[in-house]
This record gives C-alpha cells, structure tokens and sequence, in this order.
C-alpha cells in the first residue's frame, strides 16, 4: 500500500496547476500559493502570529478568474482541525469557496469546473 503525505499530494497540485493555468503564456492566467503556518520554533510561530498568521488557514489559496478558492489537503484518512474547520465555515460565510481535497485527481475536478465559468 503506497502512502501519500499532505506535502505530497500539496506538491502534486501545486506543480500540476502552476504548470497548467499560471504561467505567463496562460490566457486567463491563474494564481495559486500556500500560506505556511507551521514552525518547528516557538518564537518563530509567536513572530507569524503577531505579523497576521491565522490557525486554521487553508493549505492553498488559489485564484481563478474573479473566483477565490481555499484548499486544503488532507490524506485520505486525514481530518480537519477545530480550527480549520472553523476557517472554513467563515470562508463560507463571506461566500468564497472552500474545497477540502484529498488527491490530485480531486483537485482536477475542481479546477475543470472552475476555468470552465472563465
């Protein structure tokens, strides 16, 4: 049985959109990035806290057309916090959307619906 870590499968989406919507000769070029908010290092974490690191962020955060996507990455027996989850329901609420993913097949799905509405 193969296993698969969130870097990993983080990795895969990341490279497969970056190379497939964002360069320069994309028309309707995307963006996508990550918002690292993990540290080894206490005072370094204090340091992201105090300079707007938000617990719970989405792993991704990608932009397609006007459209603002939240990503997060899990395994596929992986569970979202307190905090995620609470992030993902204010995310709701300002009426973006959040997608909880779990492969890079999964993301595909996302991402063909999405350029499809560019």
């Amino acid at each position: 049985m193969k296993i698969t870590t969130e870097n990993k499968i983080q990795q895969e989406i990341y490279l497969y959109f970056k190379l497939n919507y964002c360069l320069p000769k994309h028309e309707n070029r995307c963006m996508i990035f990550s918002v690292p908010n993990d540290s080894s290092n206490a005072v370094e974490q204090q340091r992201k806290v105090n300079t707007g690191l938000l617990a719970g962020v989405s792993d991704l955060i990608m932009f397609i057309g006007t459209d603002v996507y939240f990503i997060e990455i899990k395994t596929s027996t992986g569970r979202q916090s307190d905090k995620q989850k609470d992030f993902e329901s204010r995310v709701n609420i300002l009426g973006h959307k959040y997608f909880l993913v779990r492969s890079l097949d999964e993301f595909k799905k996302i991402v063909i619906f999405a350029h499809t509405k560019i």
